[in-house]
């Protein structure tokens, strides 16, 4: 990304849904630009844990995307979240590093989800964790396998990483398998870490389904930690600003000790336009038009597919911004990075599936397209694809 993302003509490989403006979030929350920051207001620190007017409505968020799944298992006797469960950071990113800066440490051992975002599983082996990848596979549909979970459980073992939606393939972990998840780790005292910056962008699923994911903190289990961002599903990447979310205030405590030593507070700017963003008069308005865009823009992508059945194929996304589609010739995957810097070439630039995923698994081949951003540019950028397939594609080398 740092090193073909600024000379790319149509970046198909975005994983935030297309960016909106001040603009835009004044419009939908109806209010004036002096509502973002008042230029007479000193420009001090500000909150340090975030606002309480931002922390009172992500609460706010987490309690409906709870409470509104008809099929979700009932919180029992914790009620609704408040805004000390929930820590302000910088971006996800920030985010992810104060729970495993907290939680983790030499001699520990840590499952995580695979194939994901890096972070996942770097940061807790640069910390002195054993890492253990819990693979998933196209041939399953990108499956979590349950009996393979219990048996990478060890004496050490003591958190188990998820991604939900997932990036880079866009897979959905369930409501009934997310609960099998959290009672293998309630049976080990395991904590269970969720990266959900890709939610609520569930497009492929209604709320009203019984296999609906609830937030990984709507569960009765004190060890769950997930985090949060307005970056991806929200279209405010901008602006840097995450969050850290937990029922248990320990955890939360813990995280905003580790926080100290990377950050202050969040500029009060940002605070302010994520308050907004995130008030009930324009979070939906948001997640309605990104779910709308992914939509529509799935379809798109999805007829490039089909279009080109015996040179590519894929398990459709069903949330998130991203979708991992294996590219191949004569039934034998090409070389993605190759693949990759030739299209880029032609004006269309992807992220290489073996290069950047693999960590031991193989996924030669495999392109990852993010596809919210705007129709008009995952049109251009997949035109720009289609010429260079045509004109170069059976020149590419295979893998090896």
């Amino acid at each position: 990304m740092d090193e073909y993302e600024v000379t790319a003509r149509f970046n198909i490989a975005e994983t935030c849904a297309t960016s909106i403006s001040i603009d835009d979030v004044c419009t939908w929350a109806g209010v004036g630009p002096g509502a973002i920051f008042p230029p007479s207001r000193r420009l001090v620190y500000g909150s340090i844990r975030g606002s309480d007017a931002l922390r009172k409505n992500l609460a706010a968020i987490y309690n409906n995307d709870s409470n509104n799944n008809n099929s979700a298992t009932p919180v029992s006797g914790r009620g609704l979240l408040k805004e000390n469960n929930f820590l302000i950071t910088n971006g996800a990113i920030g985010a992810n590093f104060a729970v495993f800066y907290s939680l983790i440490g030499k001699g520990d051992h840590v499952i995580c989800h695979h194939p994901t975002y890096q972070q996942l599983y770097s940061v807790p082996k640069s910390l002195g964790a054993r890492v253990d990848l819990w693979r998933t596979s196209a041939e399953d549909g990108w499956e979590l396998d349950l009996d393979q979970l219990k048996k990478m459980i060890r004496s050490e073992t003591k958190m188990v990483v998820l991604n939900n939606p997932q990036n880079p393939t866009g897979k959905v972990i369930t409501k009934s398998v997310f609960e099998s998840v959290i009672e293998i780790a309630r049976e080990h005292g395991l904590y269970v870490f969720v990266d959900e910056v890709y939610r609520p962008l569930f497009h492929g699923i209604l709320p009203s389904d019984p296999e609906y994911p609830p937030p990984a903190v709507h569960w009765d289990y004190d060890r769950i930690v997930s985090t949060g961002s307005m970056s991806k599903a929200y279209s405010l990447a901008g602006i840097r600003v995450g969050w850290i979310v937990s029922r248990s205030l320990e955890i939360v405590e813990a995280c905003a000790e580790a926080r100290d030593y990377t950050m202050i507070s969040v500029s009060q700017l940002d605070d302010q336009l994520a308050t907004i963003a995130m008030g009930s008069d324009c979070n939906q308005k948001i997640i309605e038009r990104n779910i709308k865009l992914a939509q529509k823009n799935l379809a798109i992508l999805d007829d490039f597919v089909q279009n080109h059945v015996g040179k590519c194929e894929y398990v459709k996304s069903r949330a998130g911004t991203t979708a991992f589609i294996r590219f191949f010739r004569d039934g034998k995957p090409v070389d993605d990075v190759a693949f990759c810097k030739a299209a880029h070439a032609y004006g269309a630039f992807m992220v290489p599936g073996n290069h950047c995923f693999a960590d031991g698994a193989d996924f030669r081949g495999y392109v990852r397209i993010g596809y919210v951003c705007a129709t008009e540019e995952l049109e251009a950028g997949l035109k720009a694809l289609e010429d260079f397939i045509q004109k170069e594609y059976e020149s590419l080398p295979l893998a090896v």
